[in-house]
């Protein structure tokens, strides 16, 4: 496949998550909810997890935004589902890495996630592809911290 062919390819797939977004809208009982925005260009994301056991069993994300911001969103709820917090961080920092430029590994079930590849060309759009992402990672660490401190507070 030529890299015209490519490049079209990876521009459906991404206005395909944007047109029709997997998992949009929020959980009613999420034991995971993130708020992020880019005051860049104004998108906005809300991310809600239902954690069990420490498996993320369902995403869902909900905002406003641009194609890319919105599709990624889209991207990363269903490549996260079925895996630990710990798994979707190691999922971020690849993306992250490719969004860089950098040596990257996506694994088979990041699903869709490569078309967005081409973004890191334009380092104004890097911020929209990976805000969704750096919501997951806030809320990890956020509940890490709240697990943290519940520890201390059962200890004493």
């Amino acid at each position: 496949m030529n890299f015209n062919n490519l490049d079209q390819l990876y521009r459906s797939v991404i206005m395909d998550h944007y047109k029709n977004p997997r998992n949009k809208g929020k959980l009613d009982n999420g034991s995971l909810t993130v708020d992020m925005n880019n005051p860049t260009c104004g998108d906005r994301i809300h991310l809600t997890f239902d954690i069990v056991d420490g498996i993320i069993e369902d995403a869902k994300f909900d905002g406003e935004g641009c194609s890319i911001s919105m599709s990624s969103a889209s991207m990363m709820t269903e490549a996260v589902k079925g895996h630990s917090l710990k798994e979707a961080l190691e999922m971020s920092q690849e993306f992250s890495k490719m969004m860089l430029g950098e040596d990257y590994e996506l694994t088979e079930d990041m699903g869709d996630i490569e078309a967005l590849q081409g973004v890191s060309q334009f380092p104004a759009r890097i911020k929209c592809a990976t805000l969704a992402w750096k919501a997951l990672e806030k809320g990890t660490v956020e509940r890490e911290g709240q697990a943290d401190t519940d520890s201390e507070e059962n200890a004493k």
